[in-house]
């Protein structure tokens, strides 16, 4: 499958992540425990990724599966980043609002160039570097409110330490992308075998977490377990499977092709979201937005189109040399 069909699926999927986990609300609120989505997303992905290594096992010749735990060990490094990364978020909100913080969140597009190049060791041209940071622009422009409001006002008031915490969450985010594209290219493993080592780590750091919520609540709403489905609707359900089908499509894009084109990805589908939510929520379409859409448009084009595309080359010209002198010399005589 092409590299661009699987980013335009993962597109749609994640521009519909937002309008899906809305309409799963009743009242404004979740009547469901939000918390046991990821975990079963991530059960989700396992039993899908078991499956299709169950297939691919059955065929000739078998698939190369590393089981050495010096390998094994690397998998559970993304799920602690991760974590890190959502508590570092948690606390990034408590000094900055929501606006700022989306907007910060774009910083992860930057710091992603960065990290590939240096992690992975992978060059990037000079204009590919100048359309990630329009990528940056556009979608941060697509963000910002019109400055008569007070969230425009707000934007670089807050204190010093939010913009720090907002920085290391863009970097957390850029090193779990990146290290999980590291750790998927490192060898030639099935793609579905590393799937479920990934999964598993995931699910477990995902039920660790139901655990210690139950704690922390002292078990108010009895375990976890007995409250799993409480509140589950069709939409909800839908909710999980569009967070766990897009989990194994960035997993595929991680193998395949590269970070870049998930954030490029990820990205419009933000930009998606805002237009979606123009028609089904009565969002309203604003300059900025229609600003941000035509930046990221031309960042899209100038990343991924050939150089000859974008740069007019002049076209080759006839130099003349003592060979086509000398030659045209022989002519005139001939012809006298």
């Amino acid at each position: 499958m092409r590299w661009y069909v699987v980013a335009s699926i993962l597109t749609i999927l994640t521009s519909s992540q937002g309008i899906l986990t809305t309409l799963s609300q009743s009242n404004g609120g979740y009547k469901y425990d939000y918390a046991t989505v990821p975990f079963l997303a991530e059960v989700f992905k396992l039993i899908v990724s078991s499956v299709l290594l169950w297939r691919e096992c059955q065929r000739s010749p078998s698939p190369k599966m590393t089981t050495d735990w010096r390998s094994v060990r690397l998998y559970p490094i993304p799920s602690i980043i991760y974590l890190i990364h959502n508590n570092v978020q948690f606390a990034t909100l408590t000094y900055v609002d929501t606006s700022t913080y989306q907007i910060m969140g774009n910083l992860k597009i930057v710091t992603t160039g960065i990290l590939f190049r240096l992690f992975l060791k992978r060059k990037l041209s000079n204009l590919q570097w100048m359309a990630i940071v329009l990528l940056a622009v556009g979608t941060t422009t697509s963000q910002v409110k019109g400055c008569g409001e007070a969230s425009c006002e707000s934007l670089f008031s807050s204190p010093i330490q939010g913009y720090m915490l907002g920085l290391l969450s863009a970097c957390l985010s850029a090193l779990a992308g990146v290290y999980t594209e590291f750790l998927m290219k490192k060898n030639n493993d099935s793609l579905y075998w590393q799937n479920i080592q990934l999964y598993t780590f995931g699910a477990i750091f995902n039920m660790a977490k139901l655990v210690l919520d139950d704690f922390r609540s002292g078990f108010e709403k009895g375990p976890w377990w007995q409250r799993l489905f409480n509140g589950y609707s069709i939409t909800t359900w839908m909710v999980v499977l569009n967070l766990g089908s897009t989990g194994l499509l960035v997993s595929w894009l991680m193998k395949y092709a590269d970070n870049i084109v998930k954030v490029y990805s990820t990205s419009m589908a933000m930009l998606l979201t805002m237009v979606l939510s123009v028609f089904l929520f009565n969002f309203k379409l604003t300059l900025q937005l229609f600003l941000g859409i035509i930046v990221c448009m031309m960042s899209l084009h100038m990343y991924f189109a050939p150089p000859s595309m974008l740069v007019d080359l002049p076209l080759a010209s006839t130099k003349a040399t003592p060979e086509n002198l000398v030659q045209v010399s022989v002519d005139r005589r001939t012809d006298s």
